[in-house]
């Protein structure tokens, strides 16, 4: 029957929390003082301890099915509170009766005046279901919340009681002098084994702990409490993850149980939060250090690091500038760190190339694998500092380790072999055209010059100056300084010297008038002598080229700190054979480069040339080295000034050592580009920047590895060679010449002129940009050519 309010009743009153949550009916009360249940998590209502007998025990709702409802009929007042009594009189003491509602919005009502309460609500009997639970269900419920108490416990202290017991018993084991490794240590060591080999091995145990801790504390709370264990396993979860949740709970069972909840829940977010700044720092550490994986291709990798790395970067920096810039990748067995505060000190443009430091060893694949070497245009491998042998050797492996790369190498790979460093220092023209500051080599095919004789190919070039021919027909082979009556064939190529491979392009022949040679000239050799202050370790090269180059009578002073005995053992060793030197004699002194009282001892004055080389002593130390140059230069200029006649006036001592320099040559080698700028500008020497030329070198290789051909023939010591001709040679005295004819004129000689050098001019002009202007050359004028060794 409905319980609809009386309509003569008085109007509604105000809102009172009653509506939302009404008072039970009187005969669903009991008989003890109950306090209302509020809306919160069932931990927050008070703790009710297990009654001591059955017959107190008030056993949890179990719901049963519910009759059918009945159809609604309005009824009278006395009517309704006639219902209410039967119903409270069929509940007996061995059962509970439960109120099931048909929906929430029907517990809003408003107050009426009614009996048992006083109040009035709309809630219709009807929709209302009576379900009678039996005694023995509730028994069975809390069996089963014992049951789940004591497995939660079981689960807990088992595992710490078989510890204890392992660690007693190998405590025994131990103290009867057994062999056998104790059961406490193989468990350490199977568990540190299985984190340590298993990457996700952390953050699994941690995902199983904290489920294990929501298992065992949900059990724990669904058995000291009434909720049910979906509701428990939740609050078990809020307590992990908010440790200040259970301050809610009521009554000495929950709150033993939630705070041991909450102190493993610390625990394990403390873990995690570790797991996650470990992995964090790892992750910067690997960058910060280098070892991160590097996506890149097409761009040149370097491996090794020396005093060369510096020129060489700046080398393929001005390379690459024509294509807009580019990737260079540096490995070294350096930190990151270290490598990139170096490369900033060099104080170098790089002209929109990045450059990137990796920190790893070439030797190991999985390094190469980590800087794409696989997809690198080139790859160059710079020679260690320290013995030649031990460098070559390291050099050697890295080739081997790159062969191993399964995906193969796009690029070409260059490598710097100490032993196999014999350039000549003196050939300061080198400067200008090995690297990429101002004309280098290029090979390209231009299909419109097939058919042309060599001689006209080379005023085909109004920006370029060919020499020589790559020739289809013999495999690519690199021919220098070809016949005049060669003809280009299809598949032909032509090598050029040019500023930048976009830069020139072949022209229509201009009118050149080619005349004749004024005679034939020789220049005649005359006997030289000359001083090697230092010792390098490749100095026997060194003397068998200059035996080849001097005139017959000829003497090598050699002056350093190691003892006569051992120069002629490590020359011996070096290779050199003594019989075999036909040109010049060997004069052997022993002392120091940098003590003014040795130097005093040598007739500094009589030599053409002095050559100071970098101290094989201190060559670790480039800084040291060139210190250790300078400070030699410094001495001998000053020796040769004050045993030369003097001047009528009073100079500086900067004028009276370039009055020095008119009458012999000082070459000094230097290994650091800044002491390039303090020689440059005191004008008393000049010098050859050895690491800087074989950087440039390695450079031209790594752009194009066909122009290593043409180095090795510039560099042997039979073929062609770069030299230095007077302008006497080509053409007679106040005769107008553009540089083409002079062209054609050096062709009677087989030779090519690549530039030349004004008089009193500083540097060599190569590959001059104008060449059809007619100009009158001095005697003093030199040409730089390239022509067949003499």
């Amino acid at each position: 029957m409905p319980l609809d309010p009386d309509p003569s009743s008085s109007p509604p009153p105000a809102m009172h929390r009653d509506w939302f949550f009404p008072p039970a009916p009187p005969f669903l009360s009991s008989s003890r003082a109950r306090t209302p249940r509020t809306p919160f998590p069932s931990t927050s209502r008070p703790y009710k301890p297990y009654p001591y007998s059955l017959a107190d025990r008030r056993p949890p709702p179990t719901l049963a099915p519910a009759p059918a409802p009945r159809t609604r009929r309005r009824s009278s007042n006395s009517s309704r509170h006639h219902r209410f009594r039967q119903c409270r009189a069929a509940v007996t003491p061995g059962h509970s009766l439960v109120l099931s509602l048909a929906s929430p919005q029907e517990l809003l009502a408003t107050r009426s005046g009614l009996p048992f309460g006083g109040t009035s609500s709309s809630l219709d009997m009807s929709d209302m279901n009576f379900l009678y639970l039996d005694g023995s269900s509730a028994t069975q419920s809390r069996s089963f919340k014992n049951l789940s108490l004591l497995i939660s416990l079981s689960v807990l202290y088992v595992p710490l009681v078989i510890l204890k017991y392992i660690d007693i018993v190998s405590k025994i084991r131990s103290s009867h002098e057994s062999e056998e490794v104790p059961i406490n240590k193989q468990l350490a060591y199977k568990v540190d084994i299985f984190l340590s080999l298993h990457p996700y091995a952390k953050p699994f145990v941690l995902l199983v702990a904290t489920l294990l801790l929501i298992a065992l504390g949900g059990l724990a709370l669904y058995g000291v409490t009434d909720d049910s264990l979906s509701d428990c396993l939740w609050l078990s979860w809020t307590f992990v993850a908010d440790s200040g949740n259970h301050a809610n709970a009521v009554g000495f069972g929950p709150k033993l149980v939630s705070v041991s909840i909450s102190i493993g829940g610390m625990l394990v977010f403390a873990m995690m939060l570790g797991l996650i700044t470990d992995s964090i720092s790892e992750k910067f550490d690997s960058l910060r250090k280098g070892r991160s994986e590097v996506i890149e291709q097409s761009h040149t990798l370097i491996l090794g690091w020396s005093d060369k790395l510096g020129s060489l970067l700046n080398q393929i920096a001005i390379a690459n500038e024509s294509l807009g810039g580019g990737t260079i990748v540096v490995m070294a067995e350096r930190d990151k760190e270290e490598m990139e505060a170096d490369i900033a000190k060099m104080e170098f443009n790089f002209k929109g190339t990045a450059v990137i430091c990796r920190s790893g060893s070439p030797l190991i694949l999985a390094d190469l694998k980590k800087v794409s070497v696989s997809k690198a245009r080139a790859i160059v491998v710079l020679a260690e500092e320290g013995n030649a042998d031990q460098s070559d050797a390291r050099a050697l492996r890295t080739v081997l380790s790159l062969s191993g790369v399964k995906e193969g190498l796009r690029g070409h790979i260059v490598v710097e072999l100490s032993d196999l460093d014999n350039e000549v220092l003196v050939k300061l023209i080198w400067e200008d055209i090995l690297g990429f500051e101002n004309c280098e080599f290029y090979i390209k095919r231009w299909p419109k010059l097939d058919g042309l004789r060599f001689e006209d190919v080379l005023i085909s070039f109004p920006d370029a100056i060919p020499c020589g021919i790559k020739v289809a027909s013999c495999g690519g082979k690199i021919v220098l300084n070809p016949d005049d009556c060669y003809v280009l064939q299809e598949g032909d190529e032509v090598i050029v010297i040019a500023e930048d491979d976009d830069t020139y392009a072949p022209a229509p022949l201009p009118k050149v008038k080619r005349g004749y040679l004024p005679k034939d000239f020789v220049v005649p050799k005359s006997p030289e002598r000359i001083l090697f202050c230092g010792w390098r370790r490749d100095i026997e090269d060194m003397i068998m080229v200059l035996d080849a180059f001097l005139a017959p009578g000829s003497e090598l002073w050699m002056f350093n700190d190691v003892p006569e005995i051992d120069r002629e053992r490590k020359l011996i060793d070096g290779g050199l054979d003594f019989s075999r030197l036909e040109n010049i004699t060997l004069v052997h002194r022993e002392g120091n480069a940098v003590i003014r009282r040795h130097l005093e001892s040598l007739p500094l004055e009589s030599f053409d040339s002095i050559l100071i080389l970098a101290d094989e002593s201190v060559e670790d130390s480039a800084i040291q080295a060139d210190s250790r140059s300078l400070a030699t230069l410094l001495l001998i200029r000053d020796i040769q000034a004050k045993r030369l006649p003097c001047r009528d006036s009073e100079g500086s001592w900067i004028g009276e050592m370039q009055q020095a320099s008119d009458n012999s040559v000082i070459i000094s080698e230097i290994l650091d580009p800044r002491t390039k700028n303090l020689l440059s500008m005191s004008k008393i020497s000049d010098y050859v920047l050895s690491n800087e030329l074989v950087s440039m070198a390695l450079a031209m290789v790594a752009e194009d590895r066909q122009i290593n051909n043409v180095l090795e023939e510039l560099f042997a010591e039979q073929g062609n060679e770069i030299q230095i001709h007077p302008s006497d040679l080509y053409l007679r005295e106040d005769e107008e010449l553009n540089f083409f004819e002079v062209i054609l004129r050096a062709r009677q000689r087989k030779e090519i002129v690549i530039g030349y050098r004004l008089e009193g001019a500083e540097r060599a002009i190569i590959n001059p940009t104008d060449k059809v202007s007619r100009r009158t050359w001095l005697p003093k004028d030199v040409f730089v050519v390239i022509a067949e060794k003499e």
